[in-house]
């Protein structure tokens, strides 16, 4: 039984900066890929970083690039986000993801946690 529980997620004035967490248990988690997705309201959800299984190997969506960093302690079993320079756009519910494939697709990733809540809003 694969989990990932986000944490870490809150309300942050425009220009802020918030840092994800996200657990994982139930996989060789320095096996696997992993990523970070979010989801507006009334929007698909979408590709937002990932990181290969031993860390030296990741990518952006345009929209974040420079402005977040993805990155993974295999010892601890956890997947991080760091945010910073937040916009209102970034508004979403932001959710961990692991694959045994370096993908960027939602179709790629077949274990999900519930997600963090990430509000930018002055």
């Amino acid at each position: 039984q694969v989990r990932l529980i986000e944490s870490g997620g809150g309300l942050v004035q425009p220009g802020g900066s918030l840092t994800l967490s996200c657990a994982a248990s139930g996989r060789t988690f320095g096996s696997a890929s992993m990523a970070w997705f979010r989801q507006a309201p009334g929007k698909e959800r979408e590709f937002v970083a990932r990181i290969n299984w031993g860390g030296w190997r990741t990518d952006y969506a345009d929209s974040v690039k420079g402005r977040f960093t993805i990155s993974r302690d295999n010892a601890k079993n956890t997947l991080y986000l760091q945010m910073h320079t937040l916009k209102p756009e970034d508004t979403a519910i932001y959710y961990c993801a692991t694959s045994w494939v370096y993908g960027s697709r939602v179709d790629e990733y077949d274990y999900w946690g519930q997600g963090t809540q990430v509000t930018v809003s002055s």
